[in-house]
């Protein structure tokens, strides 16, 4: 039985793309003239920049037009840049406009006489619809299957529990660089995802997932990635709707997730299949299942997107899958209790969390190159530039390597009488979020210039964390 649904599973891997909405490359351009920036979301809904929606109708019968123009608009005579409630193009594609009807929920415009466009076409049936929506019964047979409820529904979105104490402070002031921030915090012991203004050291409200968060990234601003305990489902959260938009089914548990933003793609781990999964970010969808050796950990992607390391949790095994060279699989060794790999300038760096030293590899002919003795009990590591930064949990400081000359240059120590266990890069920055288990704090690493430029209070644990810019909430 158990192989009849990996067969199964492995059909809807090759088929997957099928059943995402994909707005054709045209339509987009069209709406792109007047609307650069435009968001053109995975399930088929059109985001214009000032949060203006429109869902997108797919015709029966499309047509393919040398050049996609407006063939009528609902007020007749508009631009697309006019914004109308209703576009119909030449190619057959209709886009509706999500208005507020008298008593302010949300709908779409019901014309008198229908359109033939309109009749004949369809929502994408994987489309996550404005919460509330209410669509006029003379539209109804554009629906489909596509469930969209009819009652309020709050999402994701859940309160926590604020001081009652007037004089508790919650203000603090963050690093430059993280003004007007959000942070999304899974703490590792509570279902529920915390958002914290970056200006205050408490929860604003969370969002709620039906088990305890295992492993969390953040995509374009848009998006969480979350992998949980107990759950063979990676969940996506739309962070403009706060909703689970999307279910990404796997056959067991998915844990370690890493992120290619330049091919937009993710590898999803499952340690218990011995495989690691591709997901598509264009639609959300699974794309490929490399089959690997043994029960993968402390995943590791080299900064030019061609190697992922990991480590084999049962063996100790060091292995690299080349992703250019027909996913290849490359031993590189053993080596006790690995706690992180790294990858720079054709070298791997590999640190033992017991013996707390750093075995530094040469990738093209597997050979030890030097061991050098590092801070205690290492826990995380992160490369940037010709830079490797080492987090030791017992001495509470982060010691820096020059992977030039392989030489320790610096070692940076947390003033917050803490137990130090990772660090999280700032996408687009030379920043990195160093978060503590025991102490209230988080400290801010400036890469670049090898430094601590600032400590936070914090009011939760951090185990993952993502920091985006303010999103503007959709269903507000």
């Amino acid at each position: 039985m158990r192989k009849i649904l990996i067969i199964i599973f492995l059909m809807f891997l090759t088929a997957g793309v099928t059943f995402a909405a994909k707005i054709p490359k045209d339509v987009q351009g069209f709406v792109e003239k007047s609307f650069p920036e435009t968001d053109f979301r995975f399930d088929g809904v059109i985001i214009l920049p000032d949060s203006t929606i429109y869902l997108p109708l797919f015709p029966a019968k499309p047509l393919e037009p040398e050049t996609i123009e407006i063939r009528s608009t609902i007020p007749a005579g508009k631009t697309l840049s006019d914004k109308p409630e209703i576009v119909i193009l030449n190619n057959n594609y209709v886009l509706l406009k999500v208005i507020n009807d008298k008593s302010g929920k949300k709908t779409v415009l019901a014309p008198a006489d229908i359109p033939e466009e309109i009749r004949n076409g369809l929502l994408p049936q994987d489309m996550l619809v404005p919460r509330g929506l209410m669509i006029p019964e003379s539209l109804k047979g554009i629906i489909g299957n596509l469930n969209i409820s009819l009652a309020e529904d709050p999402g994701l979105k859940v309160e926590v529990p604020q001081s009652k104490n007037p004089n508790t402070q919650n203000k603090v002031i963050p690093a430059e660089e993280l003004k007007n921030k959000t942070f999304y915090i899974a703490t590792g012991y509570s279902k529920n995802i915390q958002v914290i203004n970056s200006e205050n050291k408490s929860p604003a409200y969370a969002l709620a997932q039906n088990y305890v968060p295992n492993n969390m990234k953040g995509y374009k601003d848009k998006f969480l990635l979350v992998t949980s305990f107990a759950s063979p489902v990676m969940n996506v959260i739309s962070l403009a709707d706060e909703a689970i938009i999307k279910e990404i089914i796997f056959t067991s548990n998915p844990d370690e997730i890493l992120i290619d933003r330049e091919k937009n793609i993710a590898y999803v781990s499952c340690p218990s299949e011995a495989s690691i999964f591709v997901v598509n970010l264009d639609t959300m969808t699974l794309s490929k299942q490399i089959k690997i050796n043994g029960m993968c950990e402390r995943l590791t992607l080299s900064s030019d997107g061609t190697k992922i390391f990991y480590a084999d949790k049962k063996t100790n095994e060091i292995w690299a899958i080349e992703l250019d060279n027909n996913y290849l699989l490359k031993d590189i060794g053993k080596f006790p209790n690995v706690s992180k790999i790294a990858f720079n300038n054709n070298k791997i760096y590999i640190t033992s969390r017991t013996k707390n030293h750093l075995a530094i590899i040469d990738y093209a002919t597997n050979g030890l190159i030097a061991e050098i003795k590092i801070t205690s009990k290492p826990v995380d590591m992160i490369t940037y530039e010709n830079n490797l930064f080492i987090l030791g949990a017992q001495e509470n400081n982060i010691m820096v390597i020059d992977t030039k000359t392989d030489e320790i240059t610096d070692s940076l120590f947390l003033n917050t009488n803490g137990f130090a266990t990772n660090m999280t890069p700032i996408d687009g920055t030379n920043l990195a979020i160093v978060s503590d288990s025991r102490a209230s704090i988080y400290c801010v690493l400036d890469m670049a210039k090898k430094q601590i430029v600032k400590a936070s209070a914090i009011e939760v644990p951090i185990r993952s964390i993502v920091v985006t810019d303010r999103v503007k909430k959709l269903n507000k």
